[in-house]
């Protein structure tokens, strides 16, 4: 999907965290022939969070990234950093045993802490708040299943609380939600500025990165790894895979195991004080319980930020946007006439199960992926866990799992699977919100 463009009918087709975020570092394109420790592919969250924590052990990496640093998915997504996975914290210790549950439960709930301590740390300016991250729910069932994650967290000590239905309201601003619980553990980043922020920290531990270097081919020869690229190479005994929803064929197995959906976002102009006042006036982030759900917050300029899934295909950008303008609508009334100043969209990777994947492809040959639409946490925590694991750390030590490499069946088939999947869940929140009008109008006094 477009990342820059020119306007298209008067919309701007460019993010608004390009146009606002921090500049990254000055980097060149590599040229000539090069040696490593570690050869690590892709730029963004996973693969500049594994440099960084390499070269703060001492080990000396190089970072190959085919366009920008953060031009793709880690400088486009919506910047909500949340904890934890699509599965509840019982269920994941269902789901991995009594040995590796928990400490699965505990690796991911951490990736908020990990996020916030290096931005500390390293001084990166990414307009950095932690309010917490709230789930509204749209209907009174979802609430039901809220209040069981919410039980599941607190045993395990996380500050979490449901909220009554206007406690949502008052946190969101929006009538539209029946409660919903808040995890006071996440917050919200410019993703664009953080992802730069790593790049500049990685640059000065040690880590060099070059942009503008796809990996053209990948062999292996006398125990080692070289990585070709269009100016040059990188020989390495260890090679980490850091593409997620962008891996081309170099590492055709990783590219079949994830399905890319399309997910989009529209920004308003800036709101004016009255209305900053009641829509998320303590700037908490959120993510509503529809199947297709609406993801939203408010940037450091006061624009409010809606997100959901988008459009596949070459579809213009006008049918893109509608789907969020009727989306800021419903959730926002107050909002009518307010215009909007940017729109943009990019790809989200999601595996069969939408747990993330840590794996050895080959010898040596590491990658980490997979995220599911958490990925600013989770893969700045899985970077962390590919250096610990490429330094030599045994992966039964890493507290997550080491899955075996599982390529999608008739993987060619998965993008129009996954586009009748889409359809499906848009038609079923369409009929609930069908039936809630129905029920609502029937309810009126006559």
């Amino acid at each position: 999907m477009p990342t820059s463009g020119p306007d298209v009918n008067g919309m701007s087709s460019h993010s608004l965290w390009a146009a606002t975020a921090a500049p990254g570092p000055e980097l060149r394109s590599l040229s000539g022939d090069h040696r490593a420790q570690v050869t690590i592919i892709g730029g963004g969250y996973t693969g500049l969070s594994t440099a960084l924590h390499l070269a703060e052990a001492g080990r000396d990496a190089v970072v190959l990234e085919a366009v920008d640093v953060g031009e793709r998915a880690s400088g486009l997504n919506g910047g909500q950093v949340i904890p934890g996975v699509k599965y509840d914290p019982d269920t994941l210790e269902e789901m991995f045993g009594a040995e590796l549950g928990p400490r699965l439960v505990d690796t991911v709930a951490r990736g908020p802490d990990l996020v916030f301590e290096l931005i500390r740390k390293h001084g990166i300016e990414c307009d950095a708040i932690r309010k917490g991250w709230i789930q509204p729910a749209t209907s009174e069932a979802a609430l039901v299943g809220l209040g069981s994650r919410v039980e599941q967290w607190r045993r395990r000590g996380a500050d979490v609380g449901m909220l009554t239905r206007e406690e949502t309201g008052r946190l969101t601003g929006s009538s539209r939600y029946c409660g919903g619980w808040i995890d006071r553990r996440g917050g919200t980043v410019q993703p664009l500025s953080y992802v730069r922020g790593l790049a500049f920290a990685a640059q000065r531990s040690g880590s060099r990165i070059f942009r503008q270097t796809p990996a053209t081919k990948l062999s292996r020869s006398a125990g080692e790894w070289r990585v070709d690229t269009p100016q040059g190479s990188v020989t390495s005994p260890v090679v980490v895979v850091a593409t997620n929803a962008y891996t081309g064929d170099i590492v055709d197995v990783v590219r079949r195991t994830v399905v890319t959906v399309p997910s989009f976002q529209v920004a308003t102009a800036p709101l004016p004080e009255n209305l900053l006042r009641s829509i998320l006036p303590e700037r908490q982030s959120a993510s509503d319980t529809w199947h297709l759900l609406r993801y939203f917050r408010l940037d450091a300029t006061g624009r409010l930020c809606m997100g959901s899934r988008g459009v596949f295909g070459n579809a213009p950008l006008e049918a893109q946007a509608r789907h969020h303008y009727r989306a800021v609508r419903e959730i926002f009334p107050q909002l009518a006439g307010i215009p909007y100043d940017y729109h943009w969209g990019g790809l989200v990777a999601v595996t069969r199960d939408h747990l993330p994947r840590l794996q050895e492809v080959g010898p040596g040959l590491l990658t980490g992926f997979g995220y599911n639409g958490r990925g600013v946490a989770m893969a700045t925590m899985m970077g962390s866990l590919l250096a610990r694991w490429a330094s030599g750390q045994p992966a039964e030590e890493l507290g997550f799992p080491v899955t075996q490499v599982d390529p999608l069946p008739l993987h060619g088939f998965s993008q129009l699977g996954a586009r009748v999947a889409v359809q499906y869940l848009r038609t079923l929140d369409g009929l609930a919100r069908m039936r809630e009008k129905i029920a609502v109008g029937s309810a009126r006094p006559r």
